[in-house]
């Protein structure tokens, strides 16, 4: 790609300071990651995202720095932008359940964004003599799409631990089973459609049950055991967080919703990661699969507008330095756009769309005009307290999502820049294609307005 016109100080920067990486292949050597063990340091979190979903080059990426952190870092949990509810029987799978054919079985309802060949690869390594490694989800049942993934197992719960709460998740089952779908994109507006009342209703029920488990814990606990409680509140909490977040995309979706109304998922999101952290033995480090947008430290904006506060800004909140957020994008080829369409199976279709050259001011032009390929940037080294003065050269303020652009402060927002030359959609999707997130579709309604 010719440089840029103008002359970008921080590609300057970039030319200086960026490593190349020599493979693009899951399979391949892991020795080009080498670098990523200063970017990491002690850090217990190390989360991975990319700017589109679907896309080739960024699931190989993955797949190779969860190889790296596993292999040769002592990580043991993979947590993915996945059903906390629904990754339970994936954990059980990647620990050696059934047989290989059923992670087809298991994923069939909901198809997730590219977890499938990272399953894959851990149970191939659960059944070495390494340390095993677990699964965890983190995310509201069906990435928005409905409530049924998590009240069911509830229901279960319940007609064991407090038959007489029963009716209650009943209730809010029959109405969250008249709205469900496979995303945010399709559950939000058949929820809008729903009599005011039964909206209301399934509100009501499901802070009446949770108040009710907060409650009574002390009776359940006795009845069961702690970590049935455990989950069973989770995914309750779930599908509270799951509700309101139909409210939210209602409300955007029809241009009158509240600044960062959908940070709802993203805070449920960070605190199912702490609570598996919490869970797990001590000392425990975690791989974190998640869209950019999810991962990044600082507020999400778009054409200046806030947006919301995802689930790095909560992470790092909570744990400081001991989170880390790797940012992959690319600056050439092409990316997956996802346009809304409630006749589609999923609510949405995905548009191959060819990459315009990239926006001054975005750490793509930055990694075009240094006219680097294949390569990763330690963003810690550009900020003012590695100089003990004002930042080297002034950071990238913007980076794709999917066509269009999130402002953000990027040295502050990711600790380390992946980049490769360009990007190619994965084949095979299509109106089934996997599930659609709410940074997607915030993206998507303001590039729309604007």
């Amino acid at each position: 790609m010719p440089a840029s016109p103008h002359h970008n100080p921080f590609a300057d920067w970039l030319r200086a300071h960026a490593v190349p990486l020599t493979h693009l292949d899951p399979d391949a050597p892991l020795d080009d990651l080498e670098p990523l063990r200063a970017i990491i340091g002690e850090a217990r979190i190390v989360a991975i995202g990319e700017n589109s979903h679907f896309i080739n080059e960024f699931a190989i990426l993955r797949e190779r720095i969860l190889r790296f952190l596993v292999e040769r870092c002592g990580f043991t949990v993979l947590a993915f932008e996945y059903g906390f509810s629904e990754g339970f029987p994936l954990d059980a799978w990647a620990q050696g359940e059934g047989t290989d054919d059923d992670l087809s079985a298991h994923l069939a309802a909901t198809i997730p964004v590219g977890v499938d060949e990272p399953l894959r690869w851990m149970r191939r390594h659960n059944r070495t003599p390494s340390p095993p490694v677990r699964f965890a989800g983190i995310d509201i049942p069906a990435a928005g799409g409905s409530l049924l993934p998590t009240l069911s197992p509830v229901a279960d719960y319940l007609r064991h631990i407090d038959p007489e709460a029963l009716p209650m998740v009943q209730t809010a089952m029959r109405i969250a089973e008249s709205f469900a779908g496979g995303s945010a994109a399709d559950a939000a507006p058949a929820w809008a459609r729903l009599a005011t009342a039964e909206q209301d209703t399934l509100s009501a029920t499901l802070m009446r049950l949770l108040i009710r488990f907060r409650s009574v814990e002390p009776l359940y606990v006795s009845r069961g055991d702690q970590r049935s409680y455990d989950i069973a509140l989770r995914r309750l909490e779930g599908a509270c967080s799951g509700d309101y977040t139909f409210r939210a995309m209602a409300d955007l979706f029809a241009g009158k919703g509240l600044t960062a109304d959908t940070s709802a998922r993203d805070v449920y999101m960070a605190e199912s990661l702490l609570w598996h952290l919490e869970r797990f033995e001590p000392g425990t480090r975690v791989v974190l699969a998640a869209h950019n947008a999810h991962i990044q430290k600082t507020s999400v904006s778009f054409n200046g507008h806030l947006t919301g506060l995802p689930m790095g800004q909560h992470l790092h909140r909570a744990l400081g330095d001991e989170y880390v957020a790797l940012g992959l994008t690319s600056t050439t080829g092409d990316t997956a756009d996802m346009r809304r369409d409630e006749n589609a199976r999923f609510g949405f279709t995905i548009d191959t769309t060819a990459l315009e050259p990239p926006e001054p001011g975005s750490v793509e032009a930055a990694f075009a005009d240094a006219e680097l390929g294949l390569s990763i940037a330690d963003l810690h080294q550009a900020r003012p307290e590695a100089h003990d003065s004002a930042a080297v050269a002034p950071g990238p303020d913007r980076i794709r999502i999917q066509s269009a652009y999130l402002h953000a402060p990027i040295l502050e927002a990711f600790d380390a820049i992946l980049n490769t030359p360009t990007s190619t959609v994965a084949g095979g999707w299509s109106v089934d294609s996997p599930t659609v997130g709410e940074s997607t579709m915030v993206a998507y309604q303001t590039k729309r307005r604007t």
